[in-house]
């Protein structure tokens, strides 16, 4: 005789909050069920690295929030993510452990999150209406893809080997040259 099929109990944001808060392993939450997140490379580090730095000056300035990896960005009442680097501008945060209206998300690329960053994170940060872009950071080359809201459509850029990549919501740009600093590619 077979093993009964076992139910899964998805989580709602309370007890997805509360797990975060005593598991020694981050999880993004999907639909009510979580995920273990992995580690990631020195390249993906220190691109994450220079953006804050370079981001850091400028969204003070404005009076606006930045983040790194360790904070959760709420998308919907059962899905969570940690983007790589949020820049959220106005209002409170709705939570001290997370935020939900960020006007700027970077994800940071590589083998592992590819398909995720591109097609389904894509799809679920352009239903935020606070954002006004989404950046895909290549960690295995120089290479830089930005989503912009422009009104009812997005607009995509791409940006290889120089160049310097628009940053919405805080109005600057960088350079790739800036962006890998540092970083073999």
């Amino acid at each position: 005789m077979g093993e009964a099929a076992k139910t899964l109990e998805l989580l709602d944001a309370e007890a997805y909050l509360a797990l975060e808060e005593r598991s020694p392993v981050r999880h993004e939450l999907l639909e009510g069920v979580p995920y273990a997140m992995a580690g990631a490379s020195l390249a993906h580090n220190r691109i994450v690295g220079n953006l804050y730095a370079l981001l850091r000056p400028e969204a003070l300035a404005k009076g606006c929030r930045i983040y790194t990896e360790t904070v959760k960005l709420r998308v919907s009442v059962r899905t969570f993510y940690y983007p790589d680097l949020m820049v959220v501008c106005g209002g409170k945060p709705p939570h001290t452990h997370y935020e939900e209206a960020p006007c700027l998300v970077v994800e940071v690329v590589s083998e592992a999150t590819e398909t995720i960053d591109r097609r389904e994170k894509l799809w679920r940060y352009r239903e935020l209406p606070s954002l006004h872009g989404y950046l895909l950071v290549d960690s295995r080359e120089r290479r830089v893809e930005g989503y912009f809201r422009q009104g009812e459509v997005w607009l995509y850029r791409l940006w290889e080997g120089e160049g310097v990549v628009e940053v919405p919501c805080l109005g600057v740009g960088l350079s790739l040259e800036a962006i890998y600093e540092g970083v073999e590619v």
